[in-house]
């Protein structure tokens, strides 16, 4: 294995709630209100769309609200990472990654360990430029148990119901987190903040049609099918464990484009930097509409969702 190079679950695709439009010539980040599933492949328009988004859309009556998944790992910590990040506005690449307690820093002495005081208490941090990130891997296709779709978010909302629902599951399945069937859910709710208008976040609930009875008798069946198969979970969570600790940060500089999308959005831009909205009335910066630009004149691949 290659010190230094964080090893990431398989990526198939990827799921958002977000996506890039072109306004008055400038490619600008605006929310939505259903996901949408995008594959690896992309053309001049951006990614092209996985044949999954179809048929969900179809089944939904236009708008995806909830997608049914399956988790990698019984860790919740593997399905789901989240760190406070800071990110260099002109490449996209990682800075720092910290937990509150300690981080990891880039400097020109190479990766350094320091103190974490989360954004609030670190001068680095000013401006906004540092705030939570995740990333949570999911399974779509039953046929591939180790492939996965990737949903990036730095939604408080979503960053902390996630976390909740992924350590609640695992407790009641009694550690069989990979084995239940569940769903993404789309939630929406107003603030103060967002006076008014809905915004909206990620959950995980029991997949549809199912109560928590049948759903946890399902886990137990699935587990002890794979166990009677040979499929050892416990060990695949410990070489998870040991890629993803093999590098200092997990998004690499052709994760790019994607971190740009997912964590320079509308949603936390720094009071007076604003200088236009989205279609829904959130703030756009004009300073991270342009590294998307930016990027894209590098030779960065270009998302449209």
């Amino acid at each position: 294995m290659l010190k230094g190079l964080s090893i990431t679950p398989p990526i198939l695709g990827r799921i958002s709630i977000g996506k890039v439009v072109e306004k008055a010539g400038k490619r600008l980040p605006e929310k939505d209100d259903q996901f949408t599933i995008t594959s690896q492949v992309q053309s001049k328009d951006g990614w092209l769309v996985h044949p999954l988004d179809e048929g969900l859309r179809k089944e939904q009556g236009g708008k995806i609200r909830s997608i049914p998944i399956r988790l990698l790992f019984n860790d919740p910590n593997l399905n789901f990472r989240a760190e406070y990040s800071l990110f260099d506005r002109n490449t996209g690449r990682p800075l720092c990654v910290g937990n509150g307690e300690t981080s990891k820093r880039q400097s020109e002495d190479g990766i350094k360990s320091l103190p974490c005081p989360s954004p609030d208490g670190c001068s680095l941090a000013k401006g906004g430029n540092c705030k939570p990130y995740g990333r949570l891997n999911v399974a779509l296709a039953d046929d591939d148990p180790l492939g996965s779709f990737v949903f990036r978010t730095t939604g408080f909302n979503s960053i902390r119901t996630l976390a909740a629902r992924l350590q609640y599951f695992q407790a009641i399945s009694g550690d069989r987190l990979s084995c239940l069937p569940l769903e993404l859910r789309l939630r929406g709710k107003s603030t103060r903040q967002s006076h008014g208008t809905p915004i909206y976040y990620v959950d995980i609930t029991v997949r549809s049609g199912l109560s928590v009875e049948e759903a946890l008798a399902e886990a137990k069946r699935l587990d002890e099918a794979r166990q009677m198969a040979g499929f050892n979970q416990v060990a695949l969570d410990d070489v998870a464990r040991q890629g993803l600790g093999n590098g200092a940060f997990e998004d690499s500089e052709e994760d790019s484009g994607a971190v740009v999308e997912a964590f320079f959005r509308p949603d936390a831009i720094p009071e007076g930097k604003t200088d236009s909205t989205d279609a829904v009335g959130n703030p756009v910066c004009q300073e991270e509409s342009s590294l998307l630009e930016k990027l894209e004149r590098a030779g960065q691949p270009r998302k449209s969702a």
